[in-house]
């Protein structure tokens, strides 16, 4: 009787004494750490790393375009080609300045800290579920105040910045893909709408940034077709 309740003690260990994978309770995966914070994917710490630094040389570029335009009122920015390709359209608006500052200020603070993040998960960091609510929370805001300037762009100011749609091609996928992410890793509970999301997260994006196109071809559509006679 002792010899099998030694032989169960070490099937039920290991070698080595330890918990094996399968002794863990239910819930728990071998990419946990102390704190229980799962480790999240590459592939998101790729999306956060370049998308961060895109958004950010975007944010700085226009920061600079501003400071020049500001110095000179005749100015010309590089991402001015014609009329409705026009950032120095755009940043002469108050819309380009809504909190009483330049908008490219926020970018240029707030995506390195992105990049940060995308490092940190390359480098094989497991953040606590407060430190990625709070990475989602940027990220939600961040989407809101975009689409609130596409909105701006599309309807009232009648032009594009390219630079500033650079800013919005990769500020929603990092929204979109945290927020899969914490509701994959239970830190989002959203139920089975949360588990539909995850599922068809690339679907979703891609309707979205077609949407978004496609809103961008149907308003400038007589330029575009002007652009192609």
């Amino acid at each position: 009787m002792s010899e099998q309740l030694a032989t169960h003690t070490v099937d039920s260990e290991g070698p080595s004494g330890k918990a094996s994978p399968d002794s863990r309770e239910p819930g728990q995966t071998g990419s946990e750490d102390l704190l229980g914070a799962p480790s999240p994917t590459r592939g998101l710490g790729w999306l956060l790393t370049v998308g961060g630094f895109l958004g950010f040389l975007a944010s700085f570029v226009l920061m600079v375009e501003r400071i020049e335009l500001l110095k000179d009122p005749l100015y010309i920015p590089s991402c001015s080609l014609d009329a409705v390709l026009s950032c120095g359209s755009v940043m002469t608006t108050p819309q380009a300045a809504l909190f009483g500052f330049p908008n490219p200020l926020i970018g240029v603070a707030a995506f390195p800290a992105v990049v940060t993040v995308g490092a940190a998960v390359l480098a094989g960091a497991r953040l606590p579920r407060w430190f990625w609510l709070g990475l989602q929370l940027g990220a939600t805001l961040g989407t809101v105040f975009v689409h609130w300037l596409m909105f701006q762009s599309f309807f009232n100011i009648s032009a594009l910045c390219p630079y500033c749609m650079v800013v919005w091609a990769v500020t929603v996928p990092i929204f979109w893909y945290t927020t899969t992410h914490n509701i994959e890793r239970g830190h989002l509970r959203l139920g089975g709408f949360g588990r539909a999301l995850v599922a068809y997260r690339g679907p979703v994006l891609a309707a979205w940034a077609l949407s978004v196109v496609g809103l961008v071809v149907a308003v400038f559509w007589t330029h575009w077709s002007q652009l192609l006679s």
